[in-house]
């Protein structure tokens, strides 16, 4: 068990980042547990730079530019989380 991927990538993080006890992943089926982690991983993703600005990023960039592409992809994600529950509606040439 020890060296088991199951343990290391699905059963830690789900008792860490969810607060779920050994006995709820147990009686909970592994296509459910694989859910609500990659769940949970898209919800941090999600909300992995809230609160930055363009200007902050621009900056911050400066010493590490890897941050640039981690925030377009970010922002892409935000933009479509946003249409799915429209919030933002996407401008077509017939919408206008």
């Amino acid at each position: 068990m020890l060296e088991s991927p199951d343990a290391v990538l699905l059963y830690v993080p789900l008792m860490k980042d969810l607060g779920m006890n050994w006995s709820e992943i147990k009686h909970t089926p592994n296509h459910e547990l694989q859910g609500l982690l990659k769940a949970s991983q898209e919800y941090d993703s999600l909300h992995s730079m809230d609160g930055y600005t363009d200007k902050d990023i621009s900056e911050i960039a400066k010493n590490k530019p890897e941050v640039r592409s981690q925030y377009a992809r970010y922002m892409e994600k935000r933009r479509k989380y946003e249409e799915m529950v429209g919030l933002k509606r996407k401008v077509t040439f017939k919408g206008v």
